[in-house]
């Protein structure tokens, strides 16, 4: 089982366990290793039991959370916020493009782009940042500046979001879930590490696949082309092999380990913590609802990982990188990412889950307000870290409301200025993390989970109107 990209060894790499074991009794034989190699190699997944689980630095919550669990989507190479949530039709053509008749939505005097006609119709549940600044242009940074709420070029590697949250809401916090506390769907996205400083145990789990597929195929939880019963058969020839004496060591705690570490990895492939990964339960009118593509399902995967209480799910949605023909691109992602994202909003309010669910949407900044109209651009956008767009949902959050505004060319922020701190630091609240809650750092420095408050205060202000 290939791991290197997603699972922390500690929990779920059992033959990195398998190794374990041999400093917990007498030396193992060749003959012992072998055969316990053998169990390793059935590509089995240790949900968590096996694990040392010491208690990190956590502080005190600030106060009881609004929020159980946050679904971040990803907009991954930086969506245009005048296509998207701050349409600017009266800058004119070479800003606009032909993208330039903003609609209505259900909220009064809330306008965003022409193609997103239904989370128009949902515009009461989320709210609309138009003042994110961070001023980088460059990829790296800003996405670490915006998954992290720090500024680039410190000593550390501070963690991203949902590390943090893994942190404080998931083992180490009495999470007793088998599915990781953490999950990307469905690949990571490469531009900074996501754990940092916090090391492997609180990285995500990527599911890899594709859920628009016909079968989601799960590294390490669904195997392309093997049914329950083949996994079963395995199982069956898997305890056949496996002669070794246990006897011979009862009370041995890494074997007691090795025992619960199987149980719950069958338990993530053949019972009903692996079955969240099987789309196929939803009825196909609101799989439609979402749409058959691997965002659209990705959104409804999302819905089913914190309704059964996973605290961060991470959908990175490719494509956004927009250089060169930017138009044509927005007329197939825009009406897509309307679907999902609009679809998920409404099916997470159907079920309860919204007012505990953090939706946050976004990517590392916005694109050019200029348009590039010349050969080889053909009507593409730059990158743009001085001003860009974000939406959030949920999770105590208020929907129906603007935070700041932009230059009549949305090239600048004219208002209330927020940055990717701000919006973090909020969002930490709803989940009743402290700002000021120690993190476990390896050389044993005083670091917390935001920044001391400094001038960013008054920017905190802006947000104060979201909850």
């Amino acid at each position: 089982m290939s791991v290197h990209h997603s699972l922390d060894p500690q929990l779920w790499n059992l033959p990195a366990e398998l190794r374990l074991l041999g400093l917990t009794g007498a030396p193992m034989t060749r003959r012992d290793a072998l055969r316990l190699g053998l169990l390793g190699s059935a590509g089995l997944l240790c949900a968590g039991g096996l694990a040392s689980r010491a208690a990190a630095a956590v502080s005190p919550a600030p106060a009881a959370p609004k929020a159980k669990s946050v679904i971040q989507i990803w907009l991954w190479g930086g969506p245009c916020h005048l296509d998207t949530f701050d349409p600017k039709p009266a800058a004119g053509y070479d800003y606009a493009g032909p993208l330039n008749a903003p609609i209505a939505t259900k909220v009064a005097g809330l306008q965003i782009g022409e193609l997103l006609p239904l989370l128009a119709q949902q515009a009461d549940k989320y709210s609309v940042i138009r003042s994110m600044t961070h001023g980088s242009n460059a990829h790296e940074i800003a996405a670490y500046t915006v998954q992290t709420g720090r500024p680039a070029g410190s000593r550390d590697v501070f963690p991203g979001v949902g590390s943090i949250v893994s942190l404080f809401k998931g083992y180490d916090a009495g999470y007793q879930g088998l599915l990781p506390p953490y999950v990307v769907l469905t690949e990571l996205q490469g531009r900074f590490s996501e754990a940092g400083f916090l090391g492997g145990r609180y990285k995500p789990f990527a599911t890899g696949g594709d859920p628009g597929a016909a079968r989601f195929v799960v590294e390490g939880v669904v195997a392309q082309g093997i049914n329950d019963e083949r996994q079963r058969s395995r199982r069956e020839l898997l305890h056949q092999l496996n002669t070794f004496e246990r006897s011979r060591r009862t009370g041995d705690p890494g074997l007691a380990a090795l025992g619960q570490c199987e149980s719950d990895a069958y338990e993530m492939i053949l019972g009903d913590a692996g079955k969240v990964f099987d789309l196929a339960q939803e009825k196909d009118e609101l799989r439609e609802r979402y749409g058959r593509t691997t965002f659209g399902q990705s959104c409804l995967m999302a819905r089913r990982l914190v309704e059964r209480g996973v605290p961060y799910v991470t959908i990175n949605y490719k494509g956004w990188d927009t250089h060169k023909g930017h138009f044509p691109i927005m007329r197939r992602k825009l009406p897509e990412l309307d679907r999902g994202l609009a679809t998920l909003l409404a099916d997470l309010a159907d079920r309860g889950l919204l007012d505990q669910t953090v939706v946050w949407t976004g990517g590392e900044f916005g694109r050019t307000p200029k348009v590039s109209w010349e050969s080889p651009w053909n009507g593409g956008r730059g990158h743009w870290g001085k001003a860009f767009s974000a939406l959030v949902a949920g999770g105590g959050f208020k929907g129906g409301q603007v935070i700041g505004r932009t230059d009549a060319r949305g090239e600048e922020v004219a208002d209330d200025p927020v940055h990717p701190s701000d919006l973090i630091g909020r969002i930490y609240a709803q989940l009743g993390i402290a700002a000021d809650a120690k993190l476990p750092h390896p050389e044993g420095r005083d670091v917390r989970v935001m920044p001391a408050a400094d001038e960013a205060a008054p920017r905190r202000n802006a947000l104060a109107a979201l909850t």
